[in-house]
């Protein structure tokens, strides 16, 4: 990889080379003996004989220039340049070709280009044949062709345009949909082209029967919610694509292939056929690792993707770290519909010693999840919290019914490494004397992450965490759990794991009932894998407007990409405060 500085230094000389000459270097640098400058055009016209004039291999040789072959490209340098712009409406183009030399002894051949007048289009006749000349798409594409009579025939928008037609016929389900006329007319003698396409439709095809080999462990009716499409509707490649990607991400099967053939539909539905070879659906997975917030920790992980063959998904996770100790386990009961369509079945108990508070939760909850299209799933849920806490020298008990609401959406380019993409979670739960909770309360969550790709390899990554409680109480009548806290690897850098909050009047910090925090990190990747960044934190629990003090935190860090996720190590130094101090924050997960 070019590095940062090296790369900035050649985008500022391809800035300022345009101010000394009206041309374009090709291939070959400085050192070369011979150089190729190009004058007459520019934009994309310039960048068209450029390509059309690279010096061709051979010409040089150990720093000596073949002469015959250096005639043979100076004789045919105007041929190509009318070739290179013809597809951009000049047909009369010529180019005049001079030697010299520079005064360290270079051979340039300066090339001066005549583009002419332009050929203009003078007639668009586009045709929509067959079943499908009604439909509103493909006339709306039509009546929208970008060339127009009167515009310059620019042949790179004519195929574009006429490609894009003819696809989305295809995507309307007319498969057979093919050009039974494209014709360009150009009279050079008139500077003029006339343009006719006409477009044969044929029968619009739809999905038809829909057979699955070699997972029959798997209910058809489970493998039926991976397909994008159900039979009778419309065929697409796209809807038959994801509809693949559907199966290989749901990590149940080691090959996966869907095959449609258009040869073999009867009265017009296309028969699909998808090959399956599963993976072992039991699996146990060990790890290791280290997070500030919890130090080292050990975890494993048990998953059965096709319990009682029914599709059901079964996981459970024992982490146990110096911090906090877990156990939890999931029942998902697969819904009809989209494959985000799921009842789940949840039961954890974990505990905590931190400084602000020692706690024991055990926690039920039933949730009943559904797809919204687009990565977006909502999910309604009633859990069950059974809470022993003990906080500033005083033991504490809960144990309350929390009806709540959640909707989250994530989208990404790459999963292991993305470069652009964004996350969302937002949540709204409460629970009243009615349902075991010392008073009654609501509390919304809301928290966002977002990755957008800047120049020369820097990516910008802000990040936000909102949190509020509508509360008549003192905060103290909630569980810590339930309360806001700030600092530690996901919020406020340079302070430690829920050490940031309002305080009691002993200098306990007991948690707030709101909360605010955001980020902004820059990062650079230095190579495939791997990133710095630089990053602002700041952020506060608190009880009311009136007495948030935002805590502040800027630092360093390094990103290593792996399958696991991105492992994070951040240095972090607190600011605007009278003694300073220095946290390292490391930590393995995904962040988006």
């Amino acid at each position: 990889m070019v590095p940062f500085f090296e790369r900035a230094r050649n985008w500022k000389t391809w800035i300022a080379l345009p101010l000394l000459w009206t041309a374009v270097v090709c291939p070959c640098s400085g050192a070369e003996p011979i150089q190729v400058l190009v004058e007459g055009v520019e934009g994309e016209a310039l960048k068209n004989v450029r390509a059309a004039l690279t010096l061709p291999s051979g010409l040089v040789q150990e720093g000596v220039v073949n002469r015959l072959l250096l005639d043979i490209f100076r004789r045919r340098t105007p041929e190509k340049v009318r070739e290179a712009l013809e597809p951009l409406g000049y047909f009369q183009a010529q180019a005049r070709v001079e030697t010299e030399k520079s005064a360290e002894g270079q051979e340039i051949l300066r090339v001066t280009v005549i583009p002419g007048a332009p050929v203009k289009v003078s007639k668009v006749d586009i045709k929509l044949l067959g079943p499908g000349e009604k439909e509103r798409a493909l006339r709306d594409l039509a009546a929208s062709f970008p060339l127009k009579v009167g515009d310059v025939l620019h042949q790179g928008k004519y195929e574009r345009a006429r490609d894009e037609l003819r696809s989305k016929a295809l995507d309307l389900g007319y498969l057979g949909a093919k050009y039974t006329n494209q014709v360009i007319r150009v009279h050079r003698g008139e500077l003029r082209a006339e343009i006719e396409l006409v477009l044969e439709t044929g029968p619009q095809y739809r999905y038809g029967e829909v057979t699955f080999e070699g997972a029959p462990m798997y209910p058809r009716a489970f493998l039926e919610r991976f397909l994008d499409f159900t039979p009778g509707e419309l065929y697409t490649f796209e809807k038959t694509y994801q509809s693949q990607l559907n199966l290989i991400n749901s990590d149940r099967f080691s090959s996966v292939s869907v095959e449609a053939k258009v040869e073999e539909a009867r009265d017009f539905f296309v028969p699909v056929k998808i090959k399956l070879v599963p993976s072992p659906p039991k699996r146990l997975r060990p790890g290791v690792g280290y997070a500030t917030d919890t130090g080292a920790r050990f975890s494993l992980n048990y998953q059965e993707l096709n319990a009682f063959h029914r599709g059901h998904e079964f996981n459970a996770d024992l982490n146990i770290a110096e911090r906090r100790q877990a156990i939890s386990a999931i029942y998902a009961f697969p819904s009809p519909g989209h494959i985000e369509n799921r009842t789940n079945l949840k039961s954890g108990l974990q505990q905590e010693r931190l400084d602000a508070y020692d706690t024991l939760l055990f926690t039920v909850e039933a949730e009943r999840a559904r797809s919204f299209g687009m990565g977006r799933v909502g999910s309604v849920y009633l859990q069950f919290r059974q809470e022993n806490f003990s906080e500033a020298g005083q033991e504490g008990k809960s144990s309350l019914f929390l009806p709540g609401l959640r909707f989250t959406q994530r989208q990404v380019d790459d999963i292991l490494r993305p470069r652009k993409g964004f996350r969302y979670y937002l949540e709204l739960r409460g629970s009243t004397e009615f349902l075991g909770a010392e008073t009654k309360f609501a509390q919304a969550l809301a928290n966002a992450d977002f990755l957008y790709p800047l120049p020369h390899g820097f990516s910008l990554i802000p990040r936000i965490q909102l949190g509020t409680t509508w509360q008549d109480n003192p905060v103290t009548d909630l569980p810590p759990t339930l309360r806001f806290y700030a600092g530690g690897d996901r919020s406020v850098r340079g302070y430690t794991y829920q050490s940031l909050g309002p305080k009691d009047a002993a200098g306990n910090v007991i948690g707030g009932k709101n909360l605010i925090v955001g980020s902004l990190e820059v990062e650079y990747a230095l190579a495939k894998n791997w990133g710095v960044v630089v990053f602002y934190d700041v952020g506060n629990a608190f009880n009311s407007t009136g007495d948030l003090r935002l805590a502040q935190g800027a630092g360093v860090g390094l990103r290593y990409y792996t399958v696991a996720g991105p492992i994070r190590v951040d240095v972090a130094r607190q600011i605007n405060v009278d003694d300073p101090k220095f946290q390292l924050h490391v930590s393995l997960g995904f962040a988006l």
